[in-house]
This record gives C-alpha cells, sequence and structure tokens, in this order.
C-alpha cells in the first residue's frame, strides 16, 4: 500500500493532507523521516503521524441497541446518526446493514464488510427480522390477523403483496412480527393495511442473532467470531 494512502486509512487525514504531512516532515518509517507519497508499506513496517503509531483498522462488525431519535443514514439531518454513537476509529466507514425507522428500536448490524452485509439483506437469503409491536388498539379478530398475515399483506402503493410474515399476539395490542423482506416501514404499513396503527416497535432478533440484553439503548458492542459466522 502506498504510503499516502495508508495515512488516510489511519488517521482522520485525506490522501491530500497526507502528502502535505509528508512534505513537512512528520512521518516516519521505521524510525527514519520520509516524505515519498509512493513508498511502499510493507505489513510490518513501523509508520508514525507526529511521534504516533499507525495501525490499519480491520473490519468491524457491530451490534447496537438504536434508541428513539437515531437515525440509519450516512448524512448528516435532524437526527443524530447511528455511526456517531460507535465510539471506534474510522466509524464513519460503518454503515448500517439494513435500517430501522427513527421511532424505532432495537437490534441494529453495523459493518464496514460488504459481502457480509450483503448476506443478511439480501433477499435470497431470507434472514428473518422479527419485531415486537404494540399497537395503537385492540385487534379485531387475532386470528384473521394471523391468516392475512401469513398469506401477504397489499401495502399502499406497491404492485404485490409481502412475502408470508409470522404474526404471534401476546396481548390485545401487543404482538410480534417475523418477516423475510425490509420494504420501506414495512412492519407499520402493514399493520396500517389492516386498520390499525403500530404505537412502539422494537427489533429484537436478525436471523439467528438475538440483541443482547445487557444492552441499554445506545450501546453497543463488537460480535464475536461466533456470532459474525451465524451469516
Amino acid at each position: 500500500m502506498r504510503l499516502d494512502r495508508f495515512l488516510s486509512e489511519t488517521t482522520d487525514l485525506t490522501r491530500s493532507l497526507a502528502k502535505r504531512a509528508l512534505v513537512r516532515g512528520e512521518v516516519t518509517v521505521n524510525g527514519e523521516l520520509e516524505k515519498k507519497a509512493a513508498r511502499h508499506v510493507a505489513s510490518d513496517d513501523e509508520v508514525r503521524w507526529e511521534g504516533r503509531l499507525l495501525e490499519l483498522v480491520g473490519l468491524r462488525y457491530i451490534m447496537l441497541h438504536k434508541p428513539v431519535g437515531v437515525e440509519c443514514t450516512a448524512r448528516r439531518g435532524l437526527y443524530p446518526r447511528a455511526v456517531d454513537l460507535i465510539d471506534l476509529p474510522k466509524a464513519e466507514r460503518l454503515q448500517p446493514v439494513g435500517r430501522l425507522d427513527v421511532d424505532t428500536t432495537g437490534l441494529l448490524l453495523l459493518s464496514d464488510d460488504g459481502q457480509w452485509s450483503h448476506r443478511i439483506t439480501s433477499p435470497r437469503h431470507r434472514s428473518a427480522k422479527i419485531y415486537q409491536a404494540l399497537l395503537a388498539r385492540d385487534l379485531d379478530n387475532p386470528d384473521e390477523a394471523v391468516a392475512r398475515f401469513a398469506k401477504g399483506i397489499m401495502l399502499e402503493g406497491e404492485e404485490t403483496p409481502t412475502r408470508p410474515a409470522t404474526l404471534t399476539c401476546h396481548g390485545p395490542r401487543e404482538v410480534e412480527l417475523a418477516i423475510v423482506e425490509g420494504r420501506y416501514h414495512q412492519v407499520r404499513r402493514m399493520f396500517a393495511a389492516i386498520g390499525n396503527h403500530v404505537e412502539t416497535l422494537h427489533r429484537h432478533t436478525i436471523g439467528p442473532l438475538t440483541l443482547d440484553a445487557s444492552l441499554e439503548p445506545g450501546q453497543w458492542r463488537e460480535l464475536t467470531a461466533e456470532e459474525r459466522e451465524l451469516f
């Protein structure tokens, strides 16, 4: 890897700023001053910028308990971004694996491993996502609702119904829904299609992975090797 790219990968410097740092004599390789941006950096080279040892950041896999009022987006907007909660170097490289809307809480995965993320979000792999919802009013006929969700719901503005989903009723308004798709605001729109409204929504499971019960809203941790290999 070129030295200027190595600097941009391991610091907040852009490639152009990295080149300027080299010209100013701020960088050493194996204890020797180095000003050539094209210098190749080997895996065992010791690179320092202003005396600080630099190390490449590997691929990261994060589990976040997303709170209300946080967006799953790369752009800065009205709300804090999920990535802003992750205190890691180069955290902005982490991308949400799928999304939760700003009012939905629960399990959110983030990673800079694009292939791993694609395996989870691809409809072909059908990683089921399980949500807990509190409805605005009692279901008129729970058995009928279960059957309708199992058949597929036609959403407003869509041309095809949703894939079969599993609805479990834990009370008149407390329900759990397992879906294998990720359409825009899908869970809320499914309940709207049967004449109800979701007041609170929480995702606790993606495929074989369940949200760590020890994580409070806004807290995160890195996945274990075993958890990464579930997908």
